[in-house]
């Protein structure tokens, strides 16, 4: 088979992983959201939807909330501005979903004589490729509060846009002493540099040299996903929200989007600070290799959504200026000191 296909078809399937990855825990986190704060909470939780009786802790929930938001009614206000009014969730839950094929779930094995590299899309850029697409997504929140013809829809935009646009700053600002100490804004090529031991002993991971970054990384991309306590653009207590004239799937969308954002964090951060495929003092080579890496980056993502999930459910929604603060008086100064304080260690250090 000609070189160039194989290739072609090797990225559609990377790419077609990436894609069911994310739907798949997606789909999941729903599940886990109900659960995970029941158990909290000290009650059941999802237990109502089966299939013959058979309910399996609660697991066919999910696929109930797919069917409730394919059948329900789309209803369009009548003053919404209609064609920004659709695209919109297209926007938001797009370019989420194009940030997952840049992860790398896994490193270049060889199988049947060639190599294979397991990351969808390599680019000697792919830390920027993920957070400039986050920032494009922030269009998709803004354009739904303003196509909505409402003030209340207006005002969760405004609010989307003023605590995402703070946030992602922090973002960026958080990975900057763990990538000048890696020396790469390769996603693929940090993950490498972690492989090696330190003292023999202790992996290179960038949660035990930039722990600092860790914490600020981990808060801010909280504060991205829009989940509590930073709801403010959805305002759920309230009838403020972006979405507050959307229904049916277009909603769904939108309840997908904060999903996979919550998935492309815990995605960058276990490729940052955790290692990301890499299982320490195991070698991994060959077909078992491969599918160990995408196991290894797989659990960790998994491990860290679960602690955003313990997160959500533990701490109450802070006030808009209190998030406003938080990110610029607090978060971004803390992100500039551990940078500096980085570059000098790393320079002494050599």
């Amino acid at each position: 088979m000609n070189e160039t296909l194989i290739q072609i078809i090797w990225l559609a399937v990377k790419v077609g992983f990436a894609v069911m990855f994310g739907l798949n825990i997606a789909g999941l986190l729903g599940w886990v959201e109900r659960k995970q704060s029941a158990v909290m909470q000290d009650r059941v939780g999802a237990n109502r939807a089966d299939i013959f009786g058979i309910t399996i802790l609660g697991l066919f929930h999910p696929i109930a909330d797919a069917l409730k938001m394919l059948t329900k009614e789309d209803f369009v206000p009548a003053k919404v501005h209609k064609p920004f009014h659709g695209l919109a969730p297209v926007i938001a839950l797009g370019f989420g979903m194009l940030c997952l094929a840049a992860l790398p779930f896994g490193g270049t094995v060889s199988v049947a004589g060639r190599l294979w590299d397991l990351q969808p899309i390599a680019s000697p850029v792919s830390l920027l490729f993920v957070l400039g697409l986050l920032s494009i997504g922030v269009h998709g929140i803004v354009m739904a509060g303003y196509a909505s013809g409402s003030n209340y829809g207006l005002l969760g935009g405004l609010r989307a846009a003023a605590q995402m646009i703070s946030y992602e700053v922090c973002l960026g600002a958080a990975l900057a002493g763990a990538m000048f100490i890696y020396g790469t804004l390769d996603l693929q090529q940090a993950v490498i540099w972690q492989g090696h031991l330190i003292h023999g002993w202790l992996p290179a991971w960038g949660i035990f040299l930039q722990p600092l970054g860790f914490i600020l990384f981990l808060t801010a991309g909280a504060a991205v996903t829009k989940r509590t306590p930073f709801d403010l653009p959805e305002g759920e207590s309230e009838i403020v929200g972006y979405h507050v004239e959307y229904s049916g799937m277009k909603f769904g969308m939108f309840l997908m989007t904060d999903f996979i954002e919550s998935i492309v964090i815990s995605g960058i951060i276990v490729a940052v600070f955790l290692g990301g495929w890499q299982i320490p003092y195991v070698q991994l080579t060959g077909l078992v290799g491969g599918v160990l890496m995408v196991v290894s980056f797989s659990v960790k993502t998994l491990f860290i959504l679960l602690l955003l999930m313990q997160i959500r459910w533990t701490l109450p929604r802070f006030r808009f200026d209190q998030v406003l603060d938080l990110g610029w008086k607090n978060i971004l100064p803390l992100c500039l000191l551990n940078f500096i304080v980085t570059v000098w260690g790393v320079y002494l250090w050599r």
